[in-house]
């Protein structure tokens, strides 16, 4: 009981210390809940998920009614029933974010560098504003006028930005490497003074901060399912918006006292701890017309969970 009253005290301090914003929260239950199970829920089975953070019905309907305008979502109704489902656009962009918070980061390099380089031709009918975006959010950096760099680059993930915002075939990609001339500048040197790393370690820090407290509390306890829906929702939350800030570099180009590795391990153990509690609640949320095995796999996340 104590354990249980202890769980419940932490939940109600993060909700009220750091609450997140709504719409943003659904995309988090949406990609690490409901899009492993097929993607679709009821409406009013949402809001009845939302109702344990505390969020209401009437912000649960413009979070999602906004979503569908901007394309994450797609609405459809049965009668007096809406039901809301993972746009078919966003579902491989949805993949490709949650597979950056389940997977470790990488040490492995082979010390060659991915380069993108945009034309200057401004007929272009590409979405320059939104690719350079997409390239930050991908590691990439600008280090020259039209000019951006990855030591690590995903490529498949480089591909489909470049596709999806209208510069298949326009931009010259090349992969390059250091040819070690004693009077050149190289390319690692770059790290310190384009990739913003200090800021990441700090957010990881807070990261750390703020769930460590929780390892004690839930590992070895039969957590309330609601309870342990609550902490695995803000766990990735707050693991993602830190995670996604992170340009994933080789583990020789991070700096001294990097606790990306740190923050992994602990939203991993607290992640499994979780899980079958909270998908008890969400076996009961989400109707079996619409359940399934979708394509983000919960077996394979965090190395594992069964």
């Amino acid at each position: 009981m104590q354990t249980s009253t202890a769980i419940q005290t932490w939940i109600d301090q993060q909700l009220t210390n750091n609450p997140p914003r709504a719409k943003s929260l659904v995309m988090t239950v949406f990609g690490d809940a409901i899009a492993p199970h097929g993607g679709t829920i009821w409406l009013g089975s949402l809001i009845s998920l939302m109702s344990h953070f505390g969020i209401n019905d009437r912000l649960v309907r413009t979070s999602v009614f906004r979503l569908a305008e901007e394309g994450w979502l797609e609405a459809k109704r049965d009668g007096r029933r809406s039901t809301y489902q993972l746009a078919t656009a966003s579902y491989a962009r949805f993949q490709h974010a949650y597979k950056r918070v389940y997977v470790p980061q990488t040490g492995k390099w082979d010390h060659y560098w991915t380069l993108v380089i945009m034309s200057g031709d401004d007929t272009s009918t590409g979405n320059k504003a939104s690719l350079k975006k997409e390239l930050l959010w991908e590691g990439f950096r600008m280090i020259n006028a039209g000019v951006f760099a990855h030591p690590q680059a995903d490529t498949a993930a480089l591909q489909n930005v470049l596709g999806r915002n209208g510069f298949a075939g326009l931009c010259a990609v090349c992969r390059t490497s250091d040819l070690n001339l004693p009077n050149a500048r190289p390319l690692p040197s770059l790290i310190a003074s384009h990739w913003q790393l200090d800021e990441v370690n700090i957010a990881y820090k807070n990261f750390i901060e703020a769930f460590s407290p929780l390892k004690k509390l839930v590992q070895g306890q039969h957590l309330p399912e609601h309870a342990a829906f609550v902490i695995r929702s803000l766990l990735i939350h707050s693991f993602r918006r830190t995670q996604l800030h992170d340009p994933n570099l080789p583990s020789s180009l991070r700096p001294e006292g990097w606790l990306g590795d740190e923050a992994y391990r602990l939203c991993r153990d607290l992640y499994r701890a979780c899980f079958r509690p909270a998908e008890n609640l969400l076996s009961q949320a989400l109707d079996p017309e619409h359940r399934q095995d979708g394509g983000l796999s919960l077996q394979e996340r965090f190395g594992g969970l069964f």
